[in-house]
């Protein structure tokens, strides 16, 4: 496996890959991975000939107060596992490489990104965009993966390539989440035992409003109530958000008539999670 932190050294790497018409597949990360991180590895692994995956905690992604530098890093052992999936090149830039001095450009959306993350997080999917903007540019991927957990970060990035004409497949891979149900996270490492117990109650709210919907229930804000209902029973569970949108434009529905996104955020303790399911209507056949 190569491994490199020096941009242009990374760029010559690939040109010769590409010379050798080899489809490049680029997983981009923070670290600190975790087996959603290699169910993306693995499947750029199976449908590419060459893989990229890149470890950079992107600062000007976090707000003031938020976990920038509590964030977690393991390197060597993000470096040995990924060796053994067999990845081909990890890119593992520093914050001077990436953002030299008298850096002054930034990518932003603004539509997607005033939603859902993007009203408790400001600046966040700017610091998102930009990155990935720089990252595509410098990895030249055929194909990008990303899962399901961030969904409204996928989207964003959808539009990123959309309206700055990346030339790059997207794949969306489904959430990853451990035996008793919790969203793999690396920020799950914050959680001590109790914590832990506390935060299941996000994917079992999901489940309770899922199991509504099966019924029959359309109605988004009583979705919204069984949601809620259910995390505040745990003391430590505070509600950042939670909202049934339109799971392509994210704007919020008040009745359910297609596809739809629940989406929610919460701190347990003073760690931030999210989660969130897609709701499917089916259609009657004639």
């Amino acid at each position: 496996m190569l491994a490199t932190s020096n941009i242009k050294k990374t760029t010559n790497i690939l040109k010769k890959v590409k010379l050798e018409k080899k489809k490049i597949g680029f997983v981009p990360t923070m670290g600190a991975l975790h087996k959603g991180h290699i169910s993306l590895v693995k499947k750029a692994l199976s449908e590419c000939d060459f893989v990229v995956v890149s470890i950079f905690v992107n600062p000007i992604q976090f707000s003031e107060g938020e976990d920038f530098n509590k964030y977690p890093r393991d390197l060597i052992k993000d470096k040995d596992l990924l060796r053994e999936l067999g990845v081909d090149l990890v890119f593992v830039p520093d914050s001077a490489i990436m953002y030299s001095s008298g850096h002054s450009v930034y990518v932003d959306e603004n539509y997607l990104s005033k939603r859902l993350c993007g009203l408790s997080r400001p600046g966040h999917f700017k610091g998102v965009c930009t990155v990935l903007a720089k990252l595509f540019n410098i990895i030249g991927p055929d194909t990008a993966y990303f899962g399901q957990k961030d969904y409204q970060q996928f989207l964003i990035i959808k539009r990123l390539v959309q309206d700055l004409n990346f030339n790059i497949d997207l794949r969306i891979l489904p959430i990853l989440r451990d035996k008793k149900g919790l969203a793999l996270s690396s920020r799950n490492s914050f959680l001590n035992k109790e914590k832990y117990i506390q935060a299941l109650c996000l994917y079992r709210s999901l489940q309770l409003a899922k199991k509504a919907f099966d019924r029959g229930q359309r109605i988004s804000d009583r979705l919204i109530r069984i949601i809620k209902d259910e995390i505040n029973k745990e003391q430590s569970a505070k509600i950042d958000y939670v909202e049934v949108v339109d799971a392509q434009d994210l704007k919020p529905l008040r009745k359910i008539t297609s596809q739809a996104l629940v989406a929610l955020a919460v701190y347990i303790d003073r760690v931030r999670l999210i989660d969130n399911i897609i709701l499917n209507v089916k259609k009657k056949k004639n």
